[in-house]
This record gives structure tokens, sequence and C-alpha cells, in this order.
């Protein structure tokens, strides 16, 4: 007896409606919309998904004819809602092509399928964000939209065409490494940035913290110690943001060691995990005494898809990374430490990231790798409330660094477990 569940028939029927749901969620979303009501809606989407998905099944060879045949009355469509509408937009012409794809893809295999729900929902989603996918663009500068074109086309070109070996010239060095870590940290950075933009001037105190300590923390620091030079009744919530930026650091660097080694995760999470527990904790009970102040205006965040601070930070993991390799070489763990420390004082991504790989490679040990990370965390934590001292209040100094004080006496403890 057969299985339902396994017949061949029932697998199809299952495929074929699974196209006419995606072709419906489509359809239902373009039918609320205004442009795209007059151009197809809730019939029409899932019919070209299941026009995909049955040429598919029984007559693949002929999908690409069968394509070329469908784009015919679509065009129509299209020209005839520009002369009627006067509306040029293609992106419903566009979301109807994508339906056919994806009736196609659910019938073609099991991943395909998955893949078909997957993209269906974020071209859903996509479709329906219109309004505040345009406002978020129009608050963006024209400069800023220039220099991340820039940088993406730059990525593009470059990343491919760098060798993906170690080269002799560069002392050993992996060029593609070296570009895609300033990619994803950069990346990380531009998430960050897109967030503020989309939240807008008016976010609250506490994402004023997360948002720049994942753009730049140090510029965070920057901005409210001077905020407090001139207004000094800010410096509580100044505080906070500044050590809410700084306690960002941990789960930042948590997450480039996951990207680069997972197989340390494990040793750093207790470390870097209490520090941020701990922080946060603190960071609670400071937001409690800020009730007062928290119509703080936060600093404009800074677009960091720029090509001349990704090449500096290029250049600087690059030696970061030789001068670790050195250290250890010459020094040992010692030499490691030495070196994370006076590079964490500029920045913590380069030496996590360069810890990370080494410990990969089998260069240095987990426990070096991990003690490494955190003195370079360490450092540029104390680096936040040397600038809240030297370019704040005495007031802001004072109260960073005790609450910073505390989460580097935490790091110390639960290196050391």
């Amino acid at each position: 007896m057969v299985d339902p569940l396994t017949d061949p028939l029932v697998e199809v029927l299952v495929r074929l409606l699974l196209a006419l749901g995606l072709g419906a969620l489509i359809g239902l979303e373009r039918e609320q919309s205004e442009s795209g009501g007059s151009f197809a809606g809730s019939r029409t989407f899932p019919l070209i998904a299941l026009y995909g998905a049955l040429i598919q099944a029984f007559f693949p060879s002929l999908l690409p004819l069968a394509f070329g045949i469908l784009v015919v009355p679509l065009t129509v469509a299209y020209l005839g809602k520009v002369v009627y509408k006067r509306d040029i937009g293609l992106t419903t012409f566009v979301a109807a092509l994508i339906t056919a794809v994806l009736g196609a893809m659910t019938v073609h295999s099991d991943r395909s399928a998955v893949v078909a729900i997957i993209v269906g929902g974020v071209v859903t989603v996509l479709l329906s964000v219109k309004g505040p996918i345009h406002e978020f663009a129009d608050r963006i500068e024209k400069s800023e939209r220039r220099a991340s074109a820039k940088f993406i086309l730059i990525v593009l070109v470059v990343l491919p065409a760098l060798p993906d070996r170690p080269v002799d010239v560069l002392y050993g060095l992996n060029p593609r490494f070296v570009w895609l870590m300033v990619v994803f940290v950069t990346g990380l950075g531009f998430v960050a940035y897109l967030l503020g933009r989309i939240l807008g001037t008016e976010r609250g105190i506490a994402i004023t913290g997360i948002l720049g300590g994942f753009v730049s923390s140090t510029a965070t620091t920057v901005s409210m110690a001077e905020k407090t030079a001139q207004n000094e009744t800010l410096y509580h919530v100044c505080a906070f943001a500044v050590v809410t930026a700084s306690i960002v650091m941990f789960p930042r660097a948590l997450i480039e060691v996951a990207v680069v080694n997972p197989d340390l995760l494990p040793s750093v999470v207790l470390p870097l995990g209490g520090m941020t527990a701990v922080g946060a904790i603190a960071a609670g009970a400071l937001y409690w005494r800020t009730a007062s102040d928290r119509t703080l205006e936060p600093e404009e965040l800074k677009n960091p898809f720029r090509l001349r601070p990704a090449l500096a930070f290029g250049v600087i993991f690059a030696i970061v990374l030789l001068v670790s390799e050195s250290a250890n070489e010459w020094f040992g763990a010692s030499g490691v430490y030495a070196t994370a420390f006076f590079t964490g004082l500029a920045d913590i991504d380069a030496m996590t990231i360069t810890l990370s790989q080494l410990a990969a490679d089998g260069t240095v040990s987990t426990r070096v790798a991990t003690t490494g990370i955190v003195i370079a965390a360490i450092a540029n934590t104390f680096v936040k409330a040397v600038l809240a001292w030297l370019l704040g209040t005495a007031r802001l100094g004072r109260l960073v660094s005790i609450v910073l004080g505390v989460v580097v006496l935490s790091g110390l403890v639960f290196v050391s477990i």
C-alpha cells in the first residue's frame, strides 16, 4: 500500500498549493497597493506562481520559453499602467516575474522550496514597507549615499581580485582575509548606523549608547564628554550613554569571534559575557538616576561606509596580525598580552580578530587568545574613562571611572577562572 504522504501525485499537489500560497501572499499585498492593484492583484499573482510551478513540474525544458511568453502580457499591462495611470514604477512588474520564479522553485527540489518560502516572505515585507524605505532614503544625505555606493562598489570589485593565499611580499599575510575582515567590521557598524537613521534623532539614550557602541564607542564617549563640558547637569545621562557604548564592545567582540573562530567562542563567552552582564547591571542602576535628563539629543551617527577609515583599519589590522605573530614567537604569551594592551588602547576589533585567527591556526593557545582579547577590551575600556576625565567634567569622569572600573575588575575575575 502506498503511503499517501510519499505518493508522487500528492507531493506535486502540495508543491502546487505552496506556489499558490506564495502567489496569494504577494498578491494580497499588491492588491492593497494603490499602484499595484490596477496592474495585478490577489488573483493574478497566485496564477502567475501556479504557471511557473506547472511548467517546472511537467515541462521543465520549456521553462525559458514559458518565462519569455509571460513577459509579453506583463509588458502590455505595464505599458497600459504607464499610459492610463501615469505610473512608471516597475515594482509590481518585477514582483510578478519573481513570483513566477518562486512558483517554479517550489516544485524544483526540497531545498529550493524552502528558499522560495524565505524569499517570498522577504519580498512581501519589502513590498509592504514602501513608505518607511522612501522616508529612510530621503533622510540620508546625497554625500552619504555616494560614499556608501563607492564603498560597496570597491568591495565588490576588490574582494574577488585579491589572492586568497599568503603572499610573501606581504610577510605571509592573506590579502583577501584582511580585506574580508575590513568589510565585516565596517558592515557591523553600518547595520547599527542604518538602525540609527531609521529610529531617528529622537531615540532614547539607551539605544544611543548601544548603536554608538557598534558604530564607534570612542566617538560616542567623546561626544558625551563634550556635552557635559557644555552643560554639567547632563553628566548622569551622558555617563549612562558612555557606559552603554563601552559595554556594547564586548558582545560586538563575541560576534567577531563567532564569525572568525567559532571554536574559541566558548572560552571567550565567560569573561566577555560576564563583563557585559556586570556592565548592564551597573548601567541599569545608573539609568534610574537619569529620569530628569532623558531628553538628551544625541549626536548623529557617522556613516562607517567610508573608504579612508576602512583602509586605515585594514592597515592597522594587518600590522597587528604581523606584530602579534612576531611577539608570540619572540616573547611567548607575555608578548601577545603586551601587544593586546597597547593595541586595545586604540582598537579592540583588530586584536579580537587577530587572536581569533591565530588561535584557529594554532599559533597561540585558546587560553592566550582569550586572555589577550580580554586585555584588549580592558585597555579600550580604560581609554573611555580617560576621555571622560579629559574632555568632560570631573563628575562625569568620576562616575564613568567607578562604573567601568567595576566592569574591568569583573573581567579580571572571569578571565582568571
